[in-house]
């Protein structure tokens, strides 16, 4: 569920099998006001600090020994689905990014970004938001209006308001709450309401799930 930035530090828990890395990354996030706790370098390591430590985020790298980071967000998310997971990889590669978003990563950044967007991903995937490199966020998006090119048959689609159908054409753009509030010229908090309304009706639990309805009833458009 998405919800405003977190008033105590985010508890976050980073997985990588390169300990500079992941050491590097500790130090960042500390310095940046981020509760580290726990490190893992292996999937067996991941999934049992996660269930001592109940981190709010978990910084996930894919390619860790077994099982590997893909498995163990799938796992951790069906113990957990208020948990946060966020993909740091070094690929880009298409089938790495929608394997992880159909585990359930609430986003997908790569680790040639900046230390500063880096940290950006953590914080935004802290409040509940689905964080995407533009060319990332393309990348999914494209993927799904790909898999999505006529309406299922006899489907039941659930009705929306005017409004609400206008705030999910933006989230299936990728903009952030705020970002349409602006654009709306309502406050924040009216935007999370609409946001919120729809995902009750929808029966879906968070914005990459909400951008999927969007794309497959062709609201981007």
């Amino acid at each position: 569920m998405t919800s405003e930035a977190p008033s105590v530090r985010p508890r976050v828990m980073l997985v990588d099998d390169h300990p500079m890395w992941l050491e590097a990354l500790e130090e960042d996030l500390v310095e940046a006001g981020f509760a580290v706790v726990a490190l893992a370098r292996t999937g067996t390591e991941c999934l049992s600090h996660a269930r001592a430590t109940r981190p709010d985020v978990i910084v996930m790298d894919l390619n860790i020994p077994a099982p590997g980071g893909v498995e163990c967000t799938q796992t951790l998310m069906g113990e957990r689905p208020e948990l946060q997971v966020l993909v740091m990889s070094a690929s880009g590669e298409r089938d790495d990014v929608l394997d992880a978003i159909k585990a359930g990563a609430k986003g997908y950044v790569l680790k040639s970004a900046s230390k500063a967007d880096l940290l950006d991903a953590v914080r935004r995937t802290a409040a509940g938001e689905a964080v995407f490199t533009p060319a990332l966020a393309g990348l999914v998006l494209g993927e799904y209006r790909r898999l999505a090119t006529a309406k299922e048959r006899g489907e039941t689609v659930p009705e929306l308001s005017a409004r609400e159908t206008e705030v999910l054409r933006l989230v299936a753009t990728g903009l952030s709450y705020r970002q349409i509030a602006d654009r709306l010229v309502v406050s924040h908090r009216t935007v999370q309401n609409h946001v919120q309304n729809v995902l009750r009706k929808l029966e879906l639990h968070n914005r990459v799930e909400l951008a999927r309805y969007a794309i497959k009833q062709g609201l981007d458009e």
